[in-house]
């Protein structure tokens, strides 16, 4: 797999379908998550419809820069910034959701690209928002999917998907398959639910990279970064907001609340989408990106 270094000395894993001459589509995945997470025949829908579609491994994860010997624990990074003490939650986090923007942008430069689209999902999302707010001039349109504004009080998660999130697996390979497989099915889509797929993700993660300890560092940076709100306001890139109504994990209020703060942004609230991207949905999900970024 491809990989480049940034200017700030991250090494970034990456994979790229469709032709070099389309429209540059970025999907940023979320916490934890490899590129692996988009599903590929997801990828290759949306370069087929016409996108050079660029997916990648955020730092602390997958085959990209572990950030191996600066350890956190966001407890602290939490209750300071609950304390409203930002600052201090910042200077706690190894790194915020800033700089693993400019990991992104940096992918883009590397491939000699300007000017993207930005799709990010989860803490994707969030990536994706804080670039289009902090480089306009380099996003051409937002797309933000089953995230939120990083307002305590909006995209909450329900206690069982909290905990959920916050249980470690098992470190052995088949009990952290059946483990992550089973805590997927608690914010998944009810009605296309399908443990079997999420067996092979978790598996077919693990293979490839098991890195527990970046999710610690992935996790400061969240909540190291505050609220997004007063950005997403002055924000005049055109902004997609996708939202699955059985989302436990980031209540759809998250996806609500950025939509109405983002002027002129568009709301697609899926019915039967949960804090996945079930493949019965691909072809309305994917048709809307489509759309949003033609």
């Amino acid at each position: 797999m491809p990989q480049i270094t940034t200017p700030d000395g991250v090494t970034l894993a990456y994979e790229t379908f469709g032709s070099l001459t389309a429209p540059p589509l970025l999907m940023v995945m979320g916490f934890g998550s490899q590129l692996i997470a988009w599903p590929r025949a997801f990828c290759e829908r949306l370069a087929s419809a016409g996108r050079f579609v660029i997916s990648f491994d955020n730092r602390d994860c997958g085959l990209s820069s572990k950030l191996d010997g600066q350890p956190v624990d966001p407890r602290e990074v939490f209750a300071a910034a609950s304390a409203g003490e930002l600052q201090k939650a910042r200077e706690l986090a190894p790194y915020t959701l800033s700089a693993m923007g400019a990991d992104a942008l940096g992918l883009l430069t590397a491939l000699g690209i300007e000017r993207a689209h930005i799709v990010g999902a989860s803490m994707g999302g969030m990536i994706a928002q804080t670039i289009a707010i902090e480089h306009p001039e380099r996003t051409i349109t937002l797309t933000s999917m089953m995230s939120t504004t990083g307002e305590p009080e909006f995209g909450r998660s329900t206690p069982l998907a909290a905990e959920a999130l916050r249980t470690a697996p098992p470190a052995d390979r088949q009990g952290y398959i059946e483990a992550v497989a089973e805590k997927s099915l608690v914010w998944s889509s009810k009605r296309y639910a399908d443990l079997p797929a999420a067996r092979a993700l978790a598996a077919a993660s693990y293979d490839r990279s098991y890195h527990p300890e970046g999710r610690a560092r992935q996790l400061a940076a969240i909540v190291a970064s505050g609220s997004r709100a007063e950005g997403l306001r002055s924000l005049r890139v055109p902004t997609l907001v996708i939202h699955g109504l059985d989302d436990t994990l980031i209540d759809p209020s998250g996806g609500e609340r950025t939509a109405a703060l983002v002027p002129g942004a568009h709301l697609l609230l899926l019915p039967d989408m949960g804090h996945d991207r079930p493949a019965p949905l691909w072809p309305e999900i994917s048709q809307a990106i489509v759309e949003h970024t033609g």
